[in-house]
């Protein structure tokens, strides 16, 4: 979005928002913990296929590099968070977050919209644009920051999460690419029962595994050519 359109969306978002300031249950930090581990999940996916003498895409590149980064980032958010923090805060009556601290959405859907490219300025005209039809509470103007960290982790987990898998349906076709080949040069009549178990398989043809698998048998034999 650009900024008018940020705007606008943060006047809608406040006026679809329903709050209740009532004390709930702790969500942040379970899910900050969640993050945590998704991440060095996908971590080990990408670091598995290294080992395995898989080239990878620059952006598992980044992931296998950065990753100390992240932790960095998840330790800080955690040593701002104390527990119990959140529950002050008002929190939505409905929607996908229900129950969530209603701040937390309002800098996801800021993050979400701008792709993570959050600067001063569209922050802050983020929030006042909020702020005209539905005031938020001072707690809540205090805690944007501790949230624009939360939210970009989670940002952060979801790329990924997108990382690993497209390094898992890579890794599959390159399995299949290997018996493929691995069938052709030492019996090449058992080619079509080889085959026959890829359809019973039935893998998902994902456009990675699709790519990564014509890459590696396209032109390498002739009886490939099935």
């Amino acid at each position: 979005f650009g900024v008018s359109q940020l705007e606008n969306h943060a006047r809608f978002l406040a006026s679809r928002h329903a709050v209740a300031v009532m004390r709930g249950p702790e969500r942040l930090l379970p899910r900050l913990a969640q993050g945590e581990t998704d991440i060095h999940r996908c971590h080990r996916t990408v670091a598995d296929s290294i080992q395995r003498g898989r080239r990878v895409a620059p952006a598992a590149e980044w992931l296998l590099d950065n990753v100390h980064l992240l932790q960095e980032q998840i330790d800080l958010a955690r040593t701002h968070l104390s527990p119990g923090y959140s529950r002050q805060l008002p929190r939505l009556k409905g929607g996908p977050r229900k129950g969530y601290p209603r701040i937390y959405d309002v800098v996801m859907e800021l993050v979400r919209h701008t792709d993570g490219q959050v600067d001063p300025e569209n922050l802050g005209r983020f929030i006042r644009a909020y702020q005209e039809t539905q005031a938020l509470t001072l707690g809540e103007l205090w805690a944007v920051p501790i949230m624009l960290r939360l939210t970009l982790i989670e940002n952060l987990r979801g790329a990924a999460q997108r990382i690993a898998w497209r390094r898992r349906q890579r890794d599959a076709a390159l399995e299949w690419a290997d018996r493929f080949l691995k069938v052709v040069e030492t019996n090449p009549r058992n080619f079509v029962a080889e085959l026959g178990d890829f359809v019973r398989a039935a893998p998902p043809l994902t456009a990675p595994f699709v790519v990564e698998l014509v890459a590696n048998i396209d032109g390498v034999n002739p009886a490939l050519g099935l």
